[in-house]
């Protein structure tokens, strides 16, 4: 399973009726911190593949689906479960702290 780019077109689709828990990683590509944890994602993405579906939000591209869930910080990693918010990182994080957020949510 690839990462998906996702937009206010198909973000109810894809993330919010997802069956699987969706990691949804808000970015920009004018942010260093975010082109760190963008080749971590995808990764986890590839490893997680099967239990965890993963999606891309450009925050520039996106205005709206970013002030609707009060995105202030990038890369903000936000975590769904049947359409609801269950967990939020905020910040670059290292691989292995990742995993541990996507074990905790699965």
């Amino acid at each position: 399973m690839s990462v998906k780019n996702v937009t206010g077109d198909n973000f109810q689709q894809e993330v919010l009726q997802e069956k699987l828990p969706v990691l949804v990683d808000f970015w920009a590509p004018w942010c260093g911190p975010c082109k760190m944890v963008g080749p971590i994602v995808e990764t986890l993405a590839a490893e997680n593949e099967g239990k965890l579906a993963v999606a891309k939000v450009n925050v520039d591209e996106n205005k709206s689906l970013a002030v609707q869930y009060g995105i202030r910080g990038i890369p903000t990693l936000v975590f769904f479960k049947e359409g609801v918010e269950v967990k939020r990182i905020v910040g670059a994080q290292n691989k292995s702290q990742l995993q541990s957020a996507i074990d905790q949510v699965l």
